[in-house]
Order: structure tokens, then sequence, then C-alpha cells
């Protein structure tokens, strides 16, 4: 499944056409070009030092240099295969509110659901007003279970409570659902390492992919973000959300040059199947049209 249904507008929009060759000028613009897509300021120096020593090159050849370039950048972070293979396996998302975490776990259910994997939804985030009733409705929509508890109360019993219910069930996948705000962030990176060590204890031995969901459009904060959640929550991959363009998707760059997380899964759209799995190249080669 292509990453995106069509092609998008990359950041380098006519640089190439302005610059018949790898020059100083067409340094400088590229390396502010990487910047203001928020790709980070070591992604570009990156990209502007691999071709400073290959001025030789021209055309199609500078574009293949730098989709290379950026490409070995991502792959650095690791694979960006999704570890699933114990049954059941646990997916914990975290991430602030806002950037779509819910609608995200939705469409996972989807998409394993589809792939013959019997779902179970935990409702830990009990301080966000209707989250369960969202998650329900997710639940509904994809056939697959939830355990919830009441407004308010702890987390970490719920995530307790779908442990036991997934063994229980025979369920194929955990998907928990986390706070995105609590009282301050220290209380909220707390909670975060008390549900990993829950999970650690209730179902040893078992996968599980601790996922931060990051909204693409908010660029540089992203980062900032994943920095804040990897130090708490152990995140073993980035969801990037709302990327159905690629003007400030460079944060994918950012963050894995900076924190060495791999972008595991993009949502490209609004559909329930608009989550795609992350392709290091064909990403680089979007950003580079």
């Amino acid at each position: 499944m292509a990453l995106f249904k069509e092609k998008k507008k990359g950041l380098l929009g006519g640089l190439f056409a302005a610059f018949s060759r790898v020059d100083e000028d067409f340094l400088e613009e590229l390396e502010e070009r990487l910047i203001l897509a928020d790709a980070g300021v070591e992604t570009a120096e990156t990209a502007v030092e691999a071709l400073r020593h290959e001025k030789g090159l021209k055309g199609e050849a500078v574009r293949q240099k730098l989709v290379d370039t950026l490409t070995a950048e991502m792959e650095k972070a690791g694979a960006p295969a999704m570890r699933l293979e114990t049954k059941p396996s646990v997916i914990l998302m975290v991430g602030v509110n806002g950037v779509g975490k819910t609608t995200t776990i939705g469409k996972l259910a989807k998409m394993y659901a589809a792939q013959g994997k019997k779902v179970l939804l935990c409702a830990a985030d009990t301080f966000r007003a209707a989250a369960a009733e969202q998650l329900g409705i997710w639940a509904e929509r994809t056939g697959a279970d939830i355990v919830r508890h009441g407004e308010g109360g702890d987390p970490g019993a719920v995530v307790f409570d779908a442990c036991n219910a997934a063994k229980a069930r025979g369920a194929d996948l955990v998907i928990v659902d986390t706070a995105g705000r609590l009282h301050n962030k220290q209380n909220l990176m707390n909670e975060l390492t008390k549900l990993t060590k829950i999970v650690s204890r209730e179902l040893p031995g078992a996968d599980c992919e601790i996922l931060l969901v990051l909204d693409a459009t908010t660029g540089q904060n992203g980062l900032i973000q994943a920095e804040q959640f990897a130090g708490a929550a152990g995140v073993t991959g980035i969801v990037l959300t709302k990327l159905d363009g690629t003007a400030k998707g460079g944060v994918a760059f950012s963050i894995a040059q900076r924190l060495g997380v791999p972008v595991k899964l993009v949502g490209v759209g609004e559909g329930a199947d608009d989550l795609r799995p992350f392709d290091a190249r064909e990403f680089a080669e979007a950003m580079v049209q």
C-alpha cells in the first residue's frame, strides 16, 4: 500500500529546476528549506555535507543523492516494522491531547481486526471526559472488546483488568489508550511509567510497542514532546498523524536523528483506512519533489 494516495507537493518544489548544478547557492537554499520544513538543523547539515562532496552531480542525480541521504538518516533509528508476535501482544498509546490518539487507536483496531486478530481496547484515559465513550464507539465499529472503568478511576486498575481479560478471552492484541494530560507533567510521566510496569508484570514476555502519537503539523514542538515521553515511557516508535501533506512533515527526520526512535506508522487522512506503515524511502521521495 502506498504511503500517500496521491503525489504530494514536497518541501523542495522548484529547487532543482532553479539550480542546474550543486554549488554554494544551491546548498544554502537547500539547508534553509529543510529547516523551514522542520527537518531540523542536524538533518539539514547532514544533507548539505553529503552533497557538498558531490559537486559534479546534476539534475536527477542530485535529487537521488538527497533521497538516499535522508533515507539513511531515517533508517539509523531502527526498523519501522511493528513487533507483535506474542499472544497477547500490547500496544501502549501515549501522547498529548489533541494529536489524534484515540482516532489512531480506532484505525489500529480496524487494521489488525482485518488481519484476523482479536483486539481488546483498554480505556486507561480516565481523566478526560468522554474518552472511554469515544473508545467504546471505535470498539463497536471494529468489533473489538473493550475494558473500561468509571471516569476518574485508577488507570493502573484498568490496565490490570485489561491484561487479565486478554488472557481469559484469548485476545491477540491489547491496545491501551492513556491520558494525554494530568494535573502536571510529572504526574503524567509517572503514570505512564506505572502503566508500563503493570503490563510487564501481568503479561511477562509479551511483545509491547509503546507508540508516541505526534501531530506532524506541530513541527519542532513535536520533537520536544517526543523527548519528554521517550524518557518516561520508553517509546519504541512514533505515529505521525495529519500527514496529508509534506510541507511540515520534516520533523520525522529530527525525531529519528535526535532520539533514535523510528517512525512506524503515519496517518494520511481522516478515513478509518488512512493509517499506513511507514516507509523511509517513500517518505524521502515525497519530501524531495
